[in-house]
């Protein structure tokens, strides 16, 4: 079965959700990590658990947008910065030609969420993950962290 632009099941090689969750847990140990029926939400705030500057998503249960019932299939969301949002997704949002959000291994705007400057990745690959996706996550993080200094939240 094809996942994505010439992709398979056995082209699934990268981390799994639950290998990035623990990425997460020791590069970010002040995040707040909350597990709610195959959802990850990466927060600051142990009471509310949001804003989020990162979510795993499992399963079509907030939508339906990448086709998650797929085994294996996953898809890691970050929120960014409008400068980094623009140069990697920016040219993708048309919405009289979206693109294919059930391809695997693809840096896409999220399919919900484009508008709040939120990218995703269903199932990044080794590389992508350590050459794109971590400097992400990082980026990711350290703008809510900013953002929260900035409104006294500390």
């Amino acid at each position: 079965m094809s996942y994505g632009p010439g992709m398979t099941t056995d082209d699934l090689t990268g981390p799994d959700a639950a290998s990035i969750v623990e990425y997460i847990r020791a590069a970010y140990p002040e995040t707040d990590i909350l597990e709610s029926g195959g959802t990850w939400f990466f927060s600051f705030d142990p009471e509310r658990h949001f804003p989020n500057y990162a979510t795993i998503v499992t399963n079509n249960d907030y939508d339906d947008g990448s086709d998650l019932h797929r085994p294996g299939v996953f898809r890691l969301n970050l929120g960014l910065g409008r400068a980094t949002f623009e140069r990697l997704v920016g040219d993708r949002i048309d919405p009289q030609a979206p693109p294919d959000y059930t391809a695997l291994d693809t840096v896409l705007p999220h399919p919900t969420y484009a508008a709040q400057l939120w990218i995703s990745i269903l199932n990044p690959s080794e590389a992508t993950f350590r050459d794109i996706i971590v400097p992400l996550i990082a980026e990711a993080h350290d703008r809510l962290a900013a953002q929260r200094a900035r409104h006294g939240m500390d």
